[in-house]
């Protein structure tokens, strides 16, 4: 195989690490935030809880600029075609995430149970939105975009991608909440690592309840997805092919998206282990096994992204609007060159970033409680 072809498959493979980092390590704190209100019933409860993901949600974001930085390195022509066509969900996901940090800092600033519950819905929006917005994309991959390229390789929207199109129900009802309820998930799981008492109840209830909901949206969404029309290359397409979609061919047809699957039945795996995640992940969290629940709660990311992307491979972007202008992982990536030398530097620094994430959880480790919090008003020291 030409080394052309297995640097791609390599870079879709590190874009899908990487959007599992997104979902497992922003998931849990985009979850905190939404389901703050639920786990903490006092101001001090509240604080408690930020307190635990305080030290670490800052550097979790990360994840979101090495995914966006990939996508633009790697396959740039999806970078340009679907955030020049994207502007509602890239405006949508900067207002609410702009909010996030005004609400750790600014939230306990002032004494005042009004100034704080307002900044707490504050931190429910930009906790539940931007995960809404994650998974409706991911659907929204799954249905196609309406775009087309002309002859010089502009890319353009003839019937526009409004807000309705955006929104439609798979990609909201299924992917959207599907996301939501995944990181409510973990965030129990990083709550419950953390916290003793009432607000370690409330985490185990929070896992249980949105582990089920889980479980039933994708039990829901993998029958609606064999209904759905896919998209897959059309026959002849060489993998070493340069960047260039105006060359390229694509078939559509109703259950297309499971083809990968009957022809590789050992990729049936994948989606199987969602359920043993969100089921062992329940197991550990009643035999108060919170370590063991937050790594089930991150299988179940990683086998519901390796199912779309087992599903979807080797299509990252398709077209409704003109099928033979689908991109793909040969039709759209980078040169040789480039995804060479990106691969030496991913090499060094996605390591690093897994072993300094993994040395501040250990360093941070430890029970927060509202008792912490108010030591901490009386000796003066810092927190949310």
């Amino acid at each position: 195989m030409e080394a052309y072809v297995v640097l791609k498959v390599i870079w879709w493979l590190l874009l899908g690490v990487l959007l599992m980092g997104i979902g497992i390590m922003v998931g849990q704190d985009m979850g905190v935030g939404t389901s703050l209100r639920y786990l903490g019933r006092t101001d001090n409860e509240r604080r408690a809880i930020l307190n635990m993901i305080g030290p670490h949600w800052d550097g979790n974001q990360v994840w979101f600029i090495l995914g966006g930085g990939a996508i633009f390195a790697a396959f740039p022509t999806v970078y340009a075609t679907l955030f020049s066509g994207l502007y509602i969900v890239m405006l949508l996901l900067l207002w609410s995430m702009i909010i996030r940090p005004l609400g750790f800092e600014y939230r306990s600033k002032l004494d005042s149970m009004k100034w704080r519950n307002r900044w707490d819905w504050a931190l429910f929006v930009s906790g539940f939105v931007p995960m809404l917005v994650f998974g409706t994309a991911v659907g929204n991959a799954l249905r196609g975009f309406p775009f087309r390229f002309n002859d010089i390789m502009q890319s353009f929207y003839p019937h526009g991608f409004g807000f309705i199109s955006l929104f439609n129900p798979f990609s909201v009802i299924i992917c959207g909440l599907m996301a939501v309820a995944l990181s409510l998930f973990q965030a129990g799981a990083m709550v419950s690592l953390r916290s003793e008492g009432a607000i370690l109840e409330r985490a185990k209830s929070q896992m249980k309840w949105s582990g089920i909901a889980a479980i039933a949206i994708f039990t829901v969404g993998g029958i609606w997805l064999s209904q759905l029309t896919g998209y897959a290359p059309g026959a002849g397409t060489n993998p070493a092919m340069a960047a260039n979609p105006l060359a390229s061919t694509a078939v559509m047809a109703k259950g297309i998206w499971l083809h990968n699957y009957f022809n590789h039945p050992a990729l049936f795996i994948v989606p199987i282990l969602l359920y043993v995640g969100l089921l062992g992940g329940l197991w550990f969290s009643r035999r108060n096994q919170p370590v063991a629940a937050w790594w089930s709660g991150a299988l179940a990311w990683i086998a519901t992204l390796g199912t779309v992307g087992a599903a979807m491979f080797p299509m990252i972007a398709p077209s409704y609007a003109d099928v033979n202008q689908g991109l793909t992982v040969w039709n759209a990536s980078s040169s040789l060159d480039t995804l060479s030398w990106m691969l030496g530097c991913a090499l060094v620094f996605v390591p690093l970033i897994f072993f300094y994430t993994s040395w501040a959880f250990r360093v941070m480790r430890g029970k927060v409680g509202p008792e912490d919090v108010e030591r901490a008003d009386r000796e003066g020291g810092e927190s949310y």
